[in-house]
C-alpha cells in the first residue's frame, strides 16, 4: 500500500546550501532571526521555497546565536509566547510580501525539546501559534506536551519523527550531549525512516520497538552531508512507493 508523507528540513540557518536541498524536500522551516538567520536570509528562503512548491513554516528558537539555539535557557511561559508570536509574524509579513503564506511552524532546538516535556511552555507556543493564524499547522513530538497542547488550543497538529536522530524508550530522542544521538549512515537512517512511516515504530537505543505515529520527517540542513543525504532519502521514499507531499497543501 502507498501512503504519503510530509519532509520537512530547516532552513535558512547560513549552512550555504539551502538551494541544493529545497528541490528535494516539501516543507522548510526557515530560522527567524532568533538562533540564526536575518531578514535578508528569510527573504530568500521565502522566494526559494516559492520557486520551488516548498510550503513556507516558521522556525522560531531562543535568542542564544552563540550556542544556535540549542542550549536550554530559564524562559517562562510569556517570554515564549513573545518570541514565538514575534518571530512567526515577521516570517508572515516577508512571505505576504513575496506572494506565499506560512502555514505551519516547527520551534527550534531547545524551545522544541523544552516545549516536549513541559506544559506551560507547550500551552505558551500553542498560544502564540494560534494568534499568529489558528490555520497553521503545529510541528511536534508524537505524544510530546507540545502535540497536547496544540490540539487543545484547536490547532491542527503533526507528529514529527527525526531520519537523523536516534531514540529513547520513552520515544524521545536522544540527547545530543551523548554518544550515538546522531545516525551518520544513511542505510540506517533510511531504514528507521521506512519502519517509521510503514509501520509506525521505531527501535530505540536498547534494542526496543516503541510505537510511534510520524506524519512528517525531519531533515537537518546544518550537516555537512546534508544535501547527499536528502538526495538518498528522497529517493528511497519514492522507491517505496512513498510518495512527497507537504501537510499544508
Amino acid at each position: 500500500m502507498s501512503r504519503s508523507i510530509d519532509l520537512n528540513c530547516d532552513l535558512g540557518e547560513g549552512a550555504g546550501h539551502d538551494w541544493e536541498l529545497m528541490p528535494l524536500i516539501t516543507s522548510a522551516n526557515i530560522a527567524c532571526g532568533a538562533h540564526a538567520g536575518d531578514e535578508a536570509t528569510m527573504r530568500g528562503a521565502v522566494e526559494l521555497a516559492l520557486r520551488h512548491g516548498v510550503a513556507l513554516g516558521a522556525h522560531p528558537g531562543l535568542n542564544d546565536r552563540e550556542h544556535f539555539g540549542r542550549r536550554e535557557l530559564p524562559v517562562g511561559p510569556s517570554e515564549v509566547h513573545q518570541l514565538v508570536l514575534t518571530q512567526t509574524r515577521m516570517l508572515q509579513v516577508i512571505a505576504q510580501q513575496c506572494g506565499g503564506r506560512v502555514t505551519h511552524v516547527k520551534p527550534h532546538g531547545a524551545l522544541y525539546h523544552m516545549a516536549a516535556r513541559d506544559l506551560s511552555l507547550a500551552r505558551a507556543v500553542a498560544s502564540a501559534v494560534r494568534e499568529a493564524d489558528p490555520r497553521l499547522i503545529l510541528y511536534g513530538l508524537p505524544g510530546s506536551q507540545l502535540v497536547a497542547a496544540g490540539r487543545a488550543r484547536g490547532l491542527r497538529v503533526a507528529n514529527e519523527v527525526f531520519a537523523d536522530r536516534t531514540y529513547q524508550p520513552d520515544g524521545s530522542l536522544t540527547p545530543r550531549s551523548e554518544p550515538g544521538a546522531v545516525i551518520e549512515d544513511p542505510d540506517v537512517a533510511v531504514s528507521q525512516v521506512r519502519q517509521m512511516v510503514r509501520h509506525s515504530v521505531v527501535t530505540a537505543v536498547d534494542g526496543s520497538q516503541v510505537p510511534i505515529t510520524a506524519d512528517t520527517v525531519c531533515l537537518h540542513g546544518d550537516g555537512a552531508r546534508a544535501v547527499f543525504f536528502a538526495t538518498r532519502l528522497n529517493a528511497e521514499l519514492r522507491k517505496s512507493r512513498i510518495a512527497l507531499s507537504a501537510l499544508g497543501a
